[in-house]
Protein backbone atom coordinates (compact mmCIF):
# COMPACT_ATOMS: atom_id res chain seq x y z
CA UNK A 1 0.00 0.00 0.00
CA UNK A 2 2.91 2.48 0.99
CA UNK A 3 4.36 2.36 -2.68
CA UNK A 4 0.90 2.86 -4.67
CA UNK A 5 0.45 6.23 -2.06
CA UNK A 6 3.65 6.61 -2.97
CA UNK A 7 2.76 6.31 -6.88
CA UNK A 8 -0.01 8.81 -6.32
CA UNK A 9 1.91 11.38 -4.39
CA UNK A 10 4.04 11.36 -7.30
CA UNK A 11 1.36 11.93 -9.84
CA UNK A 12 0.45 14.64 -7.47
CA UNK A 13 3.84 16.28 -7.68
CA UNK A 14 3.88 16.35 -11.52
CA UNK A 15 0.25 18.27 -10.95
CA UNK A 16 1.41 20.98 -8.93
CA UNK A 17 4.72 21.54 -10.57
CA UNK A 18 2.14 21.59 -14.02
CA UNK A 19 -0.01 23.62 -12.12
CA UNK A 20 2.74 26.10 -10.59
CA UNK A 21 3.13 27.31 -14.66
CA UNK A 22 -0.91 27.85 -15.02
CA UNK A 23 -0.61 29.70 -11.64
CA UNK A 24 1.03 33.01 -13.26
CA UNK A 25 3.04 33.41 -10.11
CA UNK A 26 0.19 32.51 -8.03
CA UNK A 27 -2.05 35.33 -9.62
CA UNK A 28 -5.01 33.49 -10.64
CA UNK A 29 -6.89 32.31 -8.05
CA UNK A 30 -8.30 29.26 -9.56
CA UNK A 31 -5.04 26.97 -10.49
CA UNK A 32 -3.59 28.39 -7.68
CA UNK A 33 -5.73 26.92 -5.03
CA UNK A 34 -5.70 23.62 -7.29
CA UNK A 35 -1.70 23.55 -6.78
CA UNK A 36 -2.10 24.70 -3.54
CA UNK A 37 -4.33 21.49 -2.74
CA UNK A 38 -2.22 18.84 -5.04
CA UNK A 39 1.30 20.48 -3.09
CA UNK A 40 -0.57 19.87 0.42
CA UNK A 41 -1.91 16.09 -0.64
CA UNK A 42 1.14 14.86 -2.42
CA UNK A 43 3.08 16.09 0.44
CA UNK A 44 0.63 13.92 2.97
CA UNK A 45 0.99 10.90 0.90
CA UNK A 46 4.81 11.41 0.69
CA UNK A 47 5.19 11.21 4.90
CA UNK A 48 2.79 8.70 4.80
CA UNK A 49 4.27 6.56 2.59
CA UNK A 50 7.57 7.14 4.28
CA UNK A 51 5.96 5.80 7.21
CA UNK A 52 6.58 2.36 6.24
CA UNK A 53 9.39 2.82 3.32
CA UNK A 54 12.89 3.93 3.75
CA UNK A 55 12.89 7.87 3.78
CA UNK A 56 15.55 8.12 0.66
CA UNK A 57 14.24 5.44 -1.32
CA UNK A 58 10.63 7.55 -0.94
CA UNK A 59 11.84 10.61 -1.22
CA UNK A 60 14.02 9.75 -4.62
CA UNK A 61 11.21 8.34 -5.93
CA UNK A 62 8.76 10.76 -5.08
CA UNK A 63 10.96 13.25 -6.52
CA UNK A 64 11.94 11.18 -10.24
CA UNK A 65 8.25 10.63 -10.72
CA UNK A 66 7.65 14.41 -10.23
CA UNK A 67 10.77 15.53 -12.67
CA UNK A 68 9.92 12.90 -15.04
CA UNK A 69 6.11 14.10 -15.41
CA UNK A 70 7.33 17.59 -15.72
CA UNK A 71 9.78 17.21 -17.99
CA UNK A 72 7.08 15.17 -20.30
CA UNK A 73 4.65 17.08 -19.92
CA UNK A 74 6.38 20.37 -19.99
CA UNK A 75 7.37 19.10 -24.15
CA UNK A 76 3.72 18.18 -24.41
CA UNK A 77 2.06 20.72 -22.83
CA UNK A 78 4.13 23.90 -23.14
CA UNK A 79 6.35 22.42 -26.53
CA UNK A 80 9.72 22.10 -24.54
CA UNK A 81 12.67 21.32 -26.15
CA UNK A 82 13.19 17.82 -26.95
CA UNK A 83 16.46 15.85 -27.93
CA UNK A 84 17.77 12.61 -28.13
CA UNK A 85 19.84 13.23 -25.07
CA UNK A 86 17.08 14.57 -23.27
CA UNK A 87 14.98 11.40 -24.04
CA UNK A 88 18.53 9.14 -23.08
CA UNK A 89 18.39 11.16 -19.54
CA UNK A 90 14.82 10.99 -18.63
CA UNK A 91 14.80 7.54 -19.82
CA UNK A 92 17.78 6.50 -17.51
CA UNK A 93 15.63 8.55 -14.50
CA UNK A 94 12.95 5.96 -15.26
CA UNK A 95 15.19 2.96 -15.21
CA UNK A 96 16.31 4.36 -11.62
CA UNK A 97 13.13 5.01 -10.45
CA UNK A 98 11.85 1.42 -11.13
CA UNK A 99 15.59 0.49 -9.89
CA UNK A 100 14.87 2.05 -6.28
CA UNK A 101 11.31 0.35 -6.19
CA UNK A 102 12.91 -3.31 -7.28
CA UNK A 103 15.87 -2.97 -4.55
CA UNK A 104 13.75 -1.32 -2.02
CA UNK A 105 13.10 -5.07 -0.06
CA UNK A 106 10.30 -7.74 -0.76
CA UNK A 107 7.84 -6.41 2.36
CA UNK A 108 7.73 -3.28 1.14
Amino acid sequence: MAWILLIVAGLLEVGWAIGLKYTEGFTRLVPSVLTGLAIVASMLLLGTAAKTLPIGTAYAVWVGIGALGAAVLGVVLFQEAISPLRILFLGMLLVSIIGLKATSGAGH
